[in-house]
């Protein structure tokens, strides 16, 4: 069986070792820090905006 059929939930150590290994390669250790900032700010606002939405599904059912 070829590596492409491996689920994506088996994932090692030694497999995010690398992915670390890599992002460092490519992004370099300055640009790391605010690409996760927007990482976090992106999932904020996603979370708030899910808020929003099922708070409004609330009221519509309320009424």
């Amino acid at each position: 069986m070829s590596a492409l059929f491996i689920p994506l939930g088996v994932v090692g150590p030694w497999q995010i070792i690398l992915i670390v290994v890599i992002v460092l390669l490519l992004f370099g250790g300055k640009k790391i820090p605010e690409l996760m900032r927007g990482l976090g700010s992106g999932l904020k606002e996603f979370k708030d905006a899910s808020k929003d939405d099922t708070n409004e599904k609330k009221i519509d059912e309320n009424k």
